[in-house]
């Protein structure tokens, strides 16, 4: 049986029906006591954390801790380094995305990724990069040309390129490439997003708009952010976990709540020198 979604976008054009794609809708991630190697080497330990529909998490901590590692191990792409492994379980709306017949491809048309470095198809134009995640994941679509223009809304980026949508995709700037890559990801109307670090190399101009894309998605799909930027993270999430790894130990989180109680009145003493700025 096929599923198909309907999703309706202020201010965008009609509702863009896919066949195919993931169940309608924003969807709980969780997971319980996972634990992560590199080979021998234990790299995440005991990791238990909600991450609500609808709203948006920060994982946050210094570098080295596993954040970005918990975030690949979320759409299952820690699987693919040859010696990784886990163990524990990661539940997307109460159903184990490691269960036994459950495949991989499914799980990330579900779960998407925007990675740190944008990622565009440099030749491709910017149409077809918007529509690049249907054609590998085998969706189809009734209107590509309004899920055009809806995605590309949706990443803050369509008034920039509605007049050029033939120009290729690695010709518009760095910021302009990661609101691409967010469209492209937005485009199969995933249930969660995942971003690691989508701001990091980017100026403080294209940092305002995908934070705007962030805040203005968030209601509709589920937003897990890896970030450094602590100002970042106060101003985009609803909820953060803070990582720590003490030195040649495992990462961990130390603590996790609504990001106004880890920002104003955390309970671990290193969630406050870390907020803070004392260290990391």
């Amino acid at each position: 049986m096929t599923d198909t979604t309907t999703v309706s976008i202020p201010d965008s054009p009609p509702a863009v029906r896919l066949t195919g794609g993931p169940p309608p809708g924003a969807a709980e991630l969780e997971s319980r006591g996972v634990a992560a190697w590199f080979g021998d080497r234990l790299v995440l330990e005991d990791v238990s954390l909600r991450m609500p529909a609808r709203e948006v998490t920060a994982l946050i901590g210094p570098s080295g801790c596993g954040k970005s590692t918990f975030l690949r191990i979320l759409n299952r792409m820690h699987e693919l380094v040859p010696s990784a492994s886990l163990a524990g379980e990661v539940l997307l709306d109460g159903t184990d995305i490691y269960a036994d017949g459950t495949r991989a491809q499914h799980v990330r048309l579900r779960i998407g990724m925007v990675f740190q470095k944008p990622n565009p198809f440099p030749a491709m134009s910017i149409r077809d990069n918007v529509l690049a995640g249907l054609k590998l994941a085998g969706v189809k679509c009734d209107d590509k040309a309004a899920l055009v223009e809806q995605s590309l809304q949706r990443a803050g980026l369509w008034r920039e390129v509605r007049d050029r949508l033939n120009a290729p995709g690695g010709a518009l700037s760095g910021g302009q490439q990661q609101r691409l890559c967010i469209a492209r990801s937005l485009a199969v109307q995933p249930n969660v997003l995942l971003m690691d670090e989508p701001c990091s190399a980017l100026d403080p101009t294209s940092t305002r708009r995908i934070e705007q894309t962030i805040a203005e998605i968030g209601h509709e799909v589920t937003v897990v952010i890896v970030t450094h930027n602590m100002q970042q993270a106060q101003r985009v999430s609803d909820h953060c976990a803070f990582f720590l790894a003490a030195e040649n130990e495992p990462g961990r989180v130390v603590e996790h709540g609504p990001t106004a109680k880890i920002f104003g009145s955390p309970e671990d003493e290193r969630t406050h020198d870390y907020v803070t700025g004392r260290f990391g």
